[in-house]
């Protein structure tokens, strides 16, 4: 156990430890400052899994939820015990870990294709057309046209909940499409005929099933256990991971959602949970200006929410300066110089840290070991640590991956699978343009309302008479029609009136769950 029973032990320094705050030199994380951000970095094979595991299991005993992705598999070691080696013990004895056990973790697995864990779904409205155009990867002119779907969409009260309803609603669109025009923008044929392309190869990749109900609740992601501990939240992304548009699509979008949802807290104790962010890279790698500036100002928000992000990938600079100068807490793991991009990135590593005279930063990247890093974390009053090269503690948890039988064994002790694992599929859009439809059918088919004129014609005025029947029926019905659309408009505006969309485009106030 780490010298504090209410700090994150990250592991032990072998450069000055004589100048660090806590006994026997050991390098910790204050929960108090969890939520003013990290990164852990590395190249491939450095530890940096392994960090990210210890780091997980010291905020759960804490008390802290987590959320992670599981990009290789064996993250979902969190959820069994580990084994005790001759390897292992040295290292524990070397740290100087008071009490370390062996020992699982709460866990609860998610899958956005439900094969490895609960269903994580949202509705398409939630999502919002900014991230969708992203997952679809549509261009600007496209990406214009969705936006104007979707605010059809609100002002009309019709809610988008899966894939289907967004393709009903680009059919009504495309046959709407020049009064649209003139009322909302330019909606060009090509542009509806390739968003619903885009939707055709996101739904042959297996896209569909995350669009739907029940859509995930924030609140089951922050859940601790009966005796206190947070509950580990691991994403399988071992397919999800070969969509990468889709995958970081999505923890923006969940990332996102946790910014406009949770209140404002300020400053807490610790953080009410930890949102980690593996492969970074794929966040900002071709994302537009736009879209890593609305990024940058989520992350620096959020922290104003209790919620703490941390972001991992092989080179610091996988990630913008402008978020990059937001992370408080570093971890860096080794990265060999072979290439001009590599010796950037290790300058770029050694740069970001607080100075320490008594270690050459720029040389030492290079000559970590595995279990190995540079680390920096804010200690009292928010001021960072200077860098100190330090031998990473090992997760009390199995360093790999589970059997499926241990998956499965987990699963069917989770607490919220009985309300994900089933899908509901409610009336929404594409139903009530059906029945809008048919409804329109019926009444075109149905015999006119009998009217004075024409009870006065039976009753043997002819000849004008018959005229002003006829030409009255359809001057009432014109007058019909006229106020249902004007009531329509008013139901529509309403509606619109109630629905938020976020600094992300998700909707807000009106998600009609």
């Amino acid at each position: 156990m780490d010298s504090s029973t209410r700090t994150i032990l990250v592991g032990k320094a072998v450069t000055t430890p004589a100048s660090l705050p806590e006994s026997q030199g050991h390098v910790v994380l204050l929960p108090k400052f969890g939520n003013r951000h990290g990164l852990v970095a590395g190249a491939t094979g450095t530890g940096k899994t392994v960090t990210l595991m210890t780091l997980a299991e010291g905020f759960s005993r804490l008390g802290v939820p987590v959320f992670l992705a599981d990009v290789k598999g064996d993250v979902a070691g969190l959820a069994a015990a580990g084994a005790d080696n001759e390897k292992l013990a040295a290292r524990v004895n070397e740290i100087g870990i008071d009490g370390h056990r062996q020992e699982a973790n709460p866990v609860v697995f998610w899958d956005l294709f439900g094969k490895l864990g609960h269903p994580v779904r949202t509705t398409v409205s939630e999502m919002g057309p900014t991230l969708l155009s992203r997952v679809l990867e549509l261009n600007d002119t496209q990406s214009g046209v969705l936006d104007i779907v979707f605010k059809l969409a609100d002002d009309r009260g019709l809610l988008l909940l899966d894939l289907e309803d967004l393709r009903a609603l680009l059919g009504l669109v495309a046959a709407e499409r020049k009064d649209i025009s003139t009322s909302y923008g330019l909606v060009s044929a090509q542009s509806i005929g390739a968003i619903q392309r885009a939707l055709l190869r996101l739904e042959q990749e297996g896209g569909e099933m995350f669009f739907g109900e029940p859509a995930l609740e924030l609140a089951d992601l922050m859940r601790t256990t009966p005796d206190g501990r947070g509950v580990v939240n691991i994403l399988a992304s071992e397919q999800l991971i070969l969509k990468p548009r889709l995958y970081s699509s999505f923890l923006l979008w969940l990332l996102s959602e946790l910014f406009e949802t949770l209140p404002e807290v300020g400053d807490l104790e610790q953080p009410k949970l930890v949102f980690v962010f593996d492969e970074a890279h794929l966040l900002f790698d071709d994302a537009p200006p736009s879209l890593q500036q609305r990024v940058e100002q989520v992350v620096r928000l959020i922290r104003s929410k209790g919620v703490g992000v941390y972001f991992c990938s092989q080179f610091p600079d996988d990630v913008p300066d402008e978020i990059l100068g937001q992370l408080g807490n570093r971890v860096q793991h080794a990265l060999r110089a072979y290439t001009p991009r590599d010796q950037k990135a290790v300058k770029t590593a050694a740069e970001t840290f607080v100075p320490n005279p008594a270690l050459d930063v720029a040389q030492a990247i290079s000559q970590l070991g595995t279990g190995e890093a540079l680390v920096s974390t804010l200690q009292e009053k928010g001021v960072p640590m200077p860098v100190e090269k330090t031998l990473v503690a090992p997760p009390r948890c199995r360093m790999g991956a589970i059997t499926e039988a241990e998956r499965a064994q987990v699963r069917a002790g989770s607490p919220v699978g009985h309300k994900y694992d089933q899908r509901i599929d409610r009336d929404s859009a594409a139903e009530m343009l059906v029945q809008r439809a048919q409804s329109a059918a019926e009444q075109a088919k149905a015999p006119p309302a009998r009217t004075r004129e024409q009870d006065e014609a039976e009753e043997g005025g002819f000849g004008q008479a018959v005229k002003d029947a006829v030409f009255g029926t359809k001057r009432r019905q014109g007058m019909v029609e006229t106020m249902a659309k004007q009531t329509a408009r008013t139901v529509g505006n309403r509606i619109g009136q109630q629905i938020v969309r976020g600094i992300l485009g998700g909707l807000f106030g009106g998600k009609g769950r």
